[in-house]
């Protein structure tokens, strides 16, 4: 059942708080370093919805883990367009990874299936907002989900919080671009009885020169239930980043 209202906010902001608490023990982890210079938001527009044509396609560099991480190249493009809106095809491939999956987006940045963590796909029963056009520093927006994860075969409930920013000059593999910085943080639904849910705390720099991002940097947890006195309670499970490498526009705008 859906939480009222008022309830669910007091909640969110207690959870929200565990997420950034649990998230500080793993901030000693740095990604690589990247050429990130923070820019004035000054006299700049709000960033538009973009408009997203079959065919576009992004590929990013990306790789997860510590000592010795997993890499491969991720691919996200637009295969098709009608007037229920989006279908986006997702692949990951390298030494150790092989998958393809499929995103619906009703509109840009409205996610009716598609990933939260890792390369899942959950159906959801209301809309994910991934990006709430426009997007100005200082905007922020909580969502409570009810989905369906097609992975495990459950359904569940996950928390999706982002804050914008600000304004950043990010350099990646694909060039140098202006990106808007948004802080994401989640509350996944996989918990059991002996261990908490997972929390995930992203940053995603998002360019309007492609209309997606072009920097994401991802860390998750989660904390196992029962005695926490030795310090070792906190399980990261993600430590991922990807970086975008090309950037192709469709052929038919639409």
């Amino acid at each position: 059942m859906i939480r009222a209202a008022i309830g669910c906010a007091a909640v969110a902001r207690l959870r929200l708080v565990a997420v950034a608490a649990a998230v500080a023990l793993v901030a000693g982890c740095a990604f690589p370093g990247a050429a990130i210079t923070t820019e004035s938001g000054a006299g700049r527009p709000p960033v538009e919805a973009p408009q997203l044509a079959v065919g576009a396609r992004w590929i990013y560099r990306a790789s997860d883990g510590f000592r010795t991480p997993v890499v491969w190249t991720e691919t996200r493009e637009i295969v098709a367009h009608d007037a229920g809106g989006y279908t986006v095809r997702v692949t990951q491939h390298g030494p150790s990874v092989d998958s393809t999956r499929t995103e619906v987006w009703s509109a840009p940045g409205v996610v009716r299936v598609g990933a939260l963590f890792n390369d899942e796909t959950r159906q959801f029963r209301t809309p994910l907002l991934r990006y709430r056009f426009p997007l100005v520093p200082g905007a922020s927006w909580n969502q409570w989900i009810d989905n369906y994860n097609e992975t495990t075969k459950k359904a569940g409930q996950i928390n999706h919080y982002v804050r914008v920013e600000g304004w950043d000059r990010v350099t990646t593999p694909a060039g140098t671009f202006d990106a808007i910085r948004m802080r994401v943080l989640m509350r996944l639904d996989d918990q059991e009885f002996w261990r908490e849910p997972t929390t995930c705390n992203y940053l995603i720099w998002y360019a309007p020169a492609v209309g997606a991002p072009v920097r994401e940097e991802k860390d998750a947890q989660y904390r196992e239930r029962g005695d926490q006195r030795d310090g070792i309670d906190v399980i990261p499970v993600q430590h991922a980043l990807l970086e975008l490498e090309s950037y192709t526009p469709g052929s038919q705008a639409q």
